[in-house]
């Protein structure tokens, strides 16, 4: 009987909002509350709420999306849409600046990894529905001026049609390194994101943030929390390169995997 070959990793490709570093809580959303002051909007979130609207991806439809649930009166008004794009640029402009007074850090362990990795000649991309001018702000107040020699493909919101769960970003990411899907591991933190990685035929490994702790994760090949925390064996069992190679050499590539539908809409109750 012939054995098939290992799987050997050749990429790690990152999402950046919750799996890099808490920019949801840390940024994001106090951002957005700010900017909703600034402009006008009688909105507030707070944490449970905001956990509840990540279900849908991407800043414009995400408070669209509330405004259906809990202000339709908002959307009778003629400049509604205008009044969205211009709270989601004010609220970047906001992220930036926190990012730039240190308010958001790079989660336990990321750094680590994405060093040892690049020591050892795995290749890293970032693929992610942010957009370019945040992930740029974060990456340069983090990882400093070096952080475009550690990642050789860089997708953001603005290179594709679709956002996760919708796989395009995926699919653009594995052209732009010349890869296939069996070669490299997604890391995320959302069950959006693992359903997009799943979708591209993409292994994935979880590490939990704050807002998604104890979702369904069915079909990664991992759930860990903090880099430097394996959840499952304790305290201090930092998750190294030489863990990743293992377990993705143990696991499958996801097969037959549908195309997840596009954002959902947040409903009473969900």
């Amino acid at each position: 009987m012939t054995l098939a070959p290992m799987a050997t990793l050749r990429a790690l490709i990152w999402d950046v909002d919750g799996t890099l570093a808490e920019s949801e809580r840390d940024g994001h959303l106090p951002a957005f509350n700010e900017a909703f002051r600034r402009t006008g909007l009688n909105w507030q979130w707070d944490d449970a709420m905001y956990g509840e609207l990540l279900a849908v991806t991407g800043g414009v439809d995400r408070m669209r999306s509330y405004a259906k649930r809990f202000d339709p009166q908002s959307l009778t008004h003629p400049d509604f849409e205008d009044v969205l794009r211009d709270t989601h640029r004010i609220k970047n402009r906001l992220y930036g600046m926190r990012v730039n007074e240190g308010r958001v850090g790079l989660r336990p362990g990321v750094q680590a990894l994405i060093e040892e990795a690049a020591r050892a000649g795995v290749r890293q991309a970032i693929a992610t529905t942010t957009s370019r001018a945040n992930v740029h702000a974060l990456l340069d107040a983090t990882l400093g001026e070096r952080w475009p020699t550690l990642f050789e493909a860089l997708v953001c919101g603005e290179d594709v049609d679709a956002k996760k769960p919708d796989p395009s970003v995926f699919h653009l990411t594995l052209d732009r390194l010349d890869l296939q899907a069996d070669d490299c591991l997604a890391i995320e933190d959302s069950p959006n994101g693992l359903a997009a990685a799943s979708a591209a035929g993409l292994r994935c490994l979880i590490t939990e943030s704050e807002y998604f702790r104890g979702a369904d994760f069915t079909g990664s090949i991992r759930v860990v929390g903090d880099l430097d925390t394996d959840k499952n064996k304790g305290a201090g069992d930092r998750i190294t390169l030489a863990r990743l190679r293992e377990w993705f050499a143990d696991s499958r590539p996801p097969r037959e995997v549908a195309l997840p539908a596009r954002n959902r809409e947040i409903r009473p109750g969900a």
